[in-house]
């Protein structure tokens, strides 16, 4: 058999090697399990679509006629498999029910008919593409790939945003949990839809196939990013994002001034802001309130989200040391480390939202 290797050929046998793995490391990883192994699922579904474009760009269909419409095609599990690994990206208790499986019931259907396909005589395939998938089941498997993509990429963006949102609220240190390329991953893989537009139009309105067809090898290199990002996140067991979020404000919510008072001692007294992974959770059980109550009363009360009382406090710690001359036994990382910050990164951006100043300039200003 003879193979025609071309820059596309290449990307595409580079991706597919490359998909096979990162899912494999996805498979195995110890951080993230559940989550991962739906990253890992999605990863190798599009490796397969992406092992057609590379057997029909190289010529190999054209030398074996018999092997198109192999069981290749699980496009109608992309978008799900997205929302699903989110979903148990951010909340570590989430559990794949039965009620699950009905989002990959256009995927079961699909892969029905490609297996029936895959046991047929050539005669068949042939009198099915002419017929059939041609002028209707292509053009609905591609459109409503792109349709399903968009509907869950876009459940999975706001779900992302609604999670970091609750995020604040809940943890005093989120650098490592925040998702931000989570998001900026899935605005990517939305933007792309709209190249997938483009050759929707072109097939369904002027009948043009494969003349602009690159959203399935670009969507492949970013799912691939996407697993190296994956395997790269620090693990999220700590944190179970509801799937409906229950802190959220309450009008007209009067705060306690009792509960105030202690919250702000628990603060002062016990210095809990200097534990660098404090949550919320691990707060309202030292005051012995509930965590919802602790949440509303440090909104309303301080006028901050959790992460940014406790991180006031972690600032007013780290000037009070500076003030005080520490500077001359330790470095300016060394006393935020000690007032509960973990990263460089995270203390200089927080110090200066809180101060306007950077720390080594405020250091300055030290007699």
């Amino acid at each position: 058999m003879q193979v025609t290797f071309y820059w596309i050929t290449i990307l595409l046998a580079v991706i597919v090697s490359q998909s096979i793995f990162a899912a494999g490391l996805l498979l195995f990883s110890r951080d993230n399990r559940t989550s991962n192994r739906f990253l890992a699922v999605l990863i190798l579904t599009i490796a397969l679509w992406l092992s057609d474009d590379f057997m029909r760009m190289s010529g190999i269909y054209r030398q074996k006629p018999g092997w198109y419409f192999l069981p290749l095609f699980y496009s109608f599990g992309f978008g799900p498999l997205i929302w699903f690994y989110v979903r148990s990206l951010v909340n570590h208790q989430f559990r794949f029910s039965g009620r699950s499986l009905l989002h990959f019931i256009p995927l079961l259907i699909q892969v029905s008919l490609y297996l029936v396909l895959t046991f047929s005589s050539y005669s068949t395939k042939y009198w099915y593409w002419v017929h059939v998938h041609r002028p209707y089941t292509y053009r609905l498997e591609f459109d409503g790939t792109w349709l399903s993509l968009v509907i869950y990429l876009m459940l999975s963006f706001r779900l992302v945003r609604g999670y970091q949102g609750w995020l604040v609220n809940n943890f005093s240190e989120v650098s490592r949990i925040r998702l931000n390329w989570l998001k900026l991953l899935l605005g990517a893989l939305i933007v792309l839809c709209i190249q997938w537009l483009v050759e929707i139009v072109l097939r369904d309105g002027f009948n043009i196939y494969f003349n602009y067809d690159y959203t399935v090898e670009l969507l492949g290199l970013l799912v691939l990013i996407l697993g190296i990002a994956g395997l790269r996140q620090a693990s999220l067991a700590a944190v179970a994002y509801p799937d409906e979020p229950a802190d959220k404000a309450v009008p007209d919510f009067q705060p306690d001034p009792d509960i105030l008072d202690k919250i702000s001692a628990a603060m002062e007294k016990k210095k809990l802001y200097l534990n660098p992974t404090l949550s919320l959770a691990e707060f309202s059980a030292v005051l012995q309130l509930n965590s919802r109550a602790v949440s509303r009363h440090i909104n309303a009360g301080f006028h901050h989200s959790f992460n940014d009382f406790v991180n006031q406090y972690r600032v007013e710690e780290v000037k009070r040391r500076l003030l005080s001359g520490e500077l001359e036994k330790f470095t300016i990382m060394g006393i935020a480390l000690d007032c509960g910050f973990n990263s460089k990164t995270n203390f200089n951006r927080i110090f200066k939202e809180f101060t306007g100043q950077s720390p080594s300039d405020f250091s300055k200003q030290v007699p």
